[in-house]
């Protein structure tokens, strides 16, 4: 269209296609590393630090609680500055933040640091819809699988990685272990701020200010909120509990490999939905399958052995990470290209914070009824509530632009 120039990093068009979608992978890496890097050190921060069942679900439910409360100040700071300042000032509050979580043997400092830092992955979290629409605006739904994919592997590395290779390298130290988590998160801080596609202006003109925020009375909004809710508080609620939970039965060994599988079983699921996600993001049964498959991988993590819970971990993250990617590619197919940041912020503040009661709940139920297993109770009721709101999905409206 004559007038509008879209500026971004040098080289054609397929270059900066693959550029763009090299730099939404990355970032998608930088939503989950620092996050992450705690559940394979739980143990030893909760003897360090001589944490309860209860402040170790309240560590782990923070990250949510800010991806809930800092969603839409992350949607004025887009509407205010854009998607590239935005996400770069996500990243670099994300790592400065990370890292300094150890600087103080403490559990109210790890408690601040981490809330700093979540507020960082909130802000960067809001800007990735908008940044798919923005800089690969004809292959959405590709683009928010390779970000989600980014995601993904965010999750597997610090898991997988923490104990077996980071701890080694860096004297056993978890405080340590968390800068060295933060630190490519700052080197992809840099690499958007410099390679990223710049805001499209229209004869030279700055865009007009956008609205940030949200219209809560949107129904669409609240039906994913509620529905991707369900499935964060499963995901971060196992991810916090395996850890005390197996070592409490006895299980001390399988951690590692519990955690791995929570986490790598959600690749399977990347791929597949790379290919049919267009197909099944209206469809009721999908829901209702990762429903009744989070509730069986619950009930395994509960009653399993040894490789039998590997393989319910497996089966949880392979359903969370199904209906994660179904509903993160609505916002940019589903709202108009002005109004992508209010519709993510809104559905993210819905989402996480039952991502924040869940883990807390868990852990109390723990506390209070000295059953270890009580931790999952509430993770089987989140299947149970997901299959209950399966039904609205099939009312969301499609907008055409």
């Amino acid at each position: 269209m004559p007038g509008i120039h879209a500026s971004g990093a040098g080289g054609d068009a397929p270059t900066r296609m693959v550029t763009s979608l090299a730099l939404l992978w990355l970032a998608g890496n930088a939503l989950r590393l620092t996050i992450l890097a705690v559940p394979p050190v739980i143990p030893q921060i909760h003897d360090e630090l001589a944490m309860s069942a209860t402040q170790v679900g309240i560590l782990t439910g923070l990250p949510s609680m800010l991806l809930a409360l800092a969603a839409v100040p992350g949607s004025l700071l887009i509407a205010r500055f854009g998607v590239r300042v935005a996400m770069v000032a996500g990243l670099l509050i994300t790592a400065g933040f990370g890292a300094l979580r150890g600087a103080v043997p403490n559990v109210w400092w790890l408690y601040a640091m981490t809330v700093a830092m979540a507020a960082g992955v909130a802000i960067m979290q809001v800007t990735m819809p908008p940044a798919v629409r923005a800089w690969v605006p004809s292959r959405i739904g590709f683009a928010t699988a390779v970000y989600t994919n980014g995601l993904i592997v965010g999750e597997i590395l610090p898991v997988a990685l923490m104990v077996v290779m980071v701890l080694p390298l860096v004297g056993g130290s978890w405080q340590w272990g968390f800068v060295f988590w933060s630190v490519p998160v700052a080197v992809i801080a840099a690499l958007v701020m410099l390679l990223a596609p710049k805001p499209v202006t229209v004869n030279g003109a700055a865009q007009a200010r956008r609205k940030w925020w949200p219209d809560w009375r949107n129904m669409l909004i609240w039906r994913l909120g509620f529905m991707l809710g369900t499935i964060n508080a499963i995901y971060f609620a196992t991810n916090a509990f395996i850890p005390d939970y197996l070592r409490s039965v006895g299980q001390d060994g399988w951690i590692s490999a519990a955690l791995t599988g929570l986490n790598a079983g959600q690749l399977p699921a990347s791929a597949l939905l790379l290919a049919v996600a267009g197909r099944l993001e209206r469809k009721v049964w999908p829901y209702i399958v990762c429903g009744v498959l989070s509730i069986a991988a619950t009930a395994g993590l509960v009653f399993g052995h040894g490789i039998w819970l590997v393989a319910a971990a497996t089966l949880q993250g392979y359903a969370a990470s199904s209906i994660l990617i179904l509903v993160l590619a609505l916002p940019p197919l589903l709202a108009p290209p002005d109004d992508v940041h209010r519709v993510t912020a809104a559905m993210f503040t819905i989402s996480y914070t039952w991502a924040v009661v869940i883990p807390v709940i868990s852990g109390a139920l723990w506390d209070l009824t000295g059953i270890a297993s009580a931790a999952f109770w509430p993770i089987g009721l989140c299947g149970i509530l997901l299959i209950v709101l399966a039904s609205a999905i099939n009312h969301i409206p499609r907008q055409t632009h």
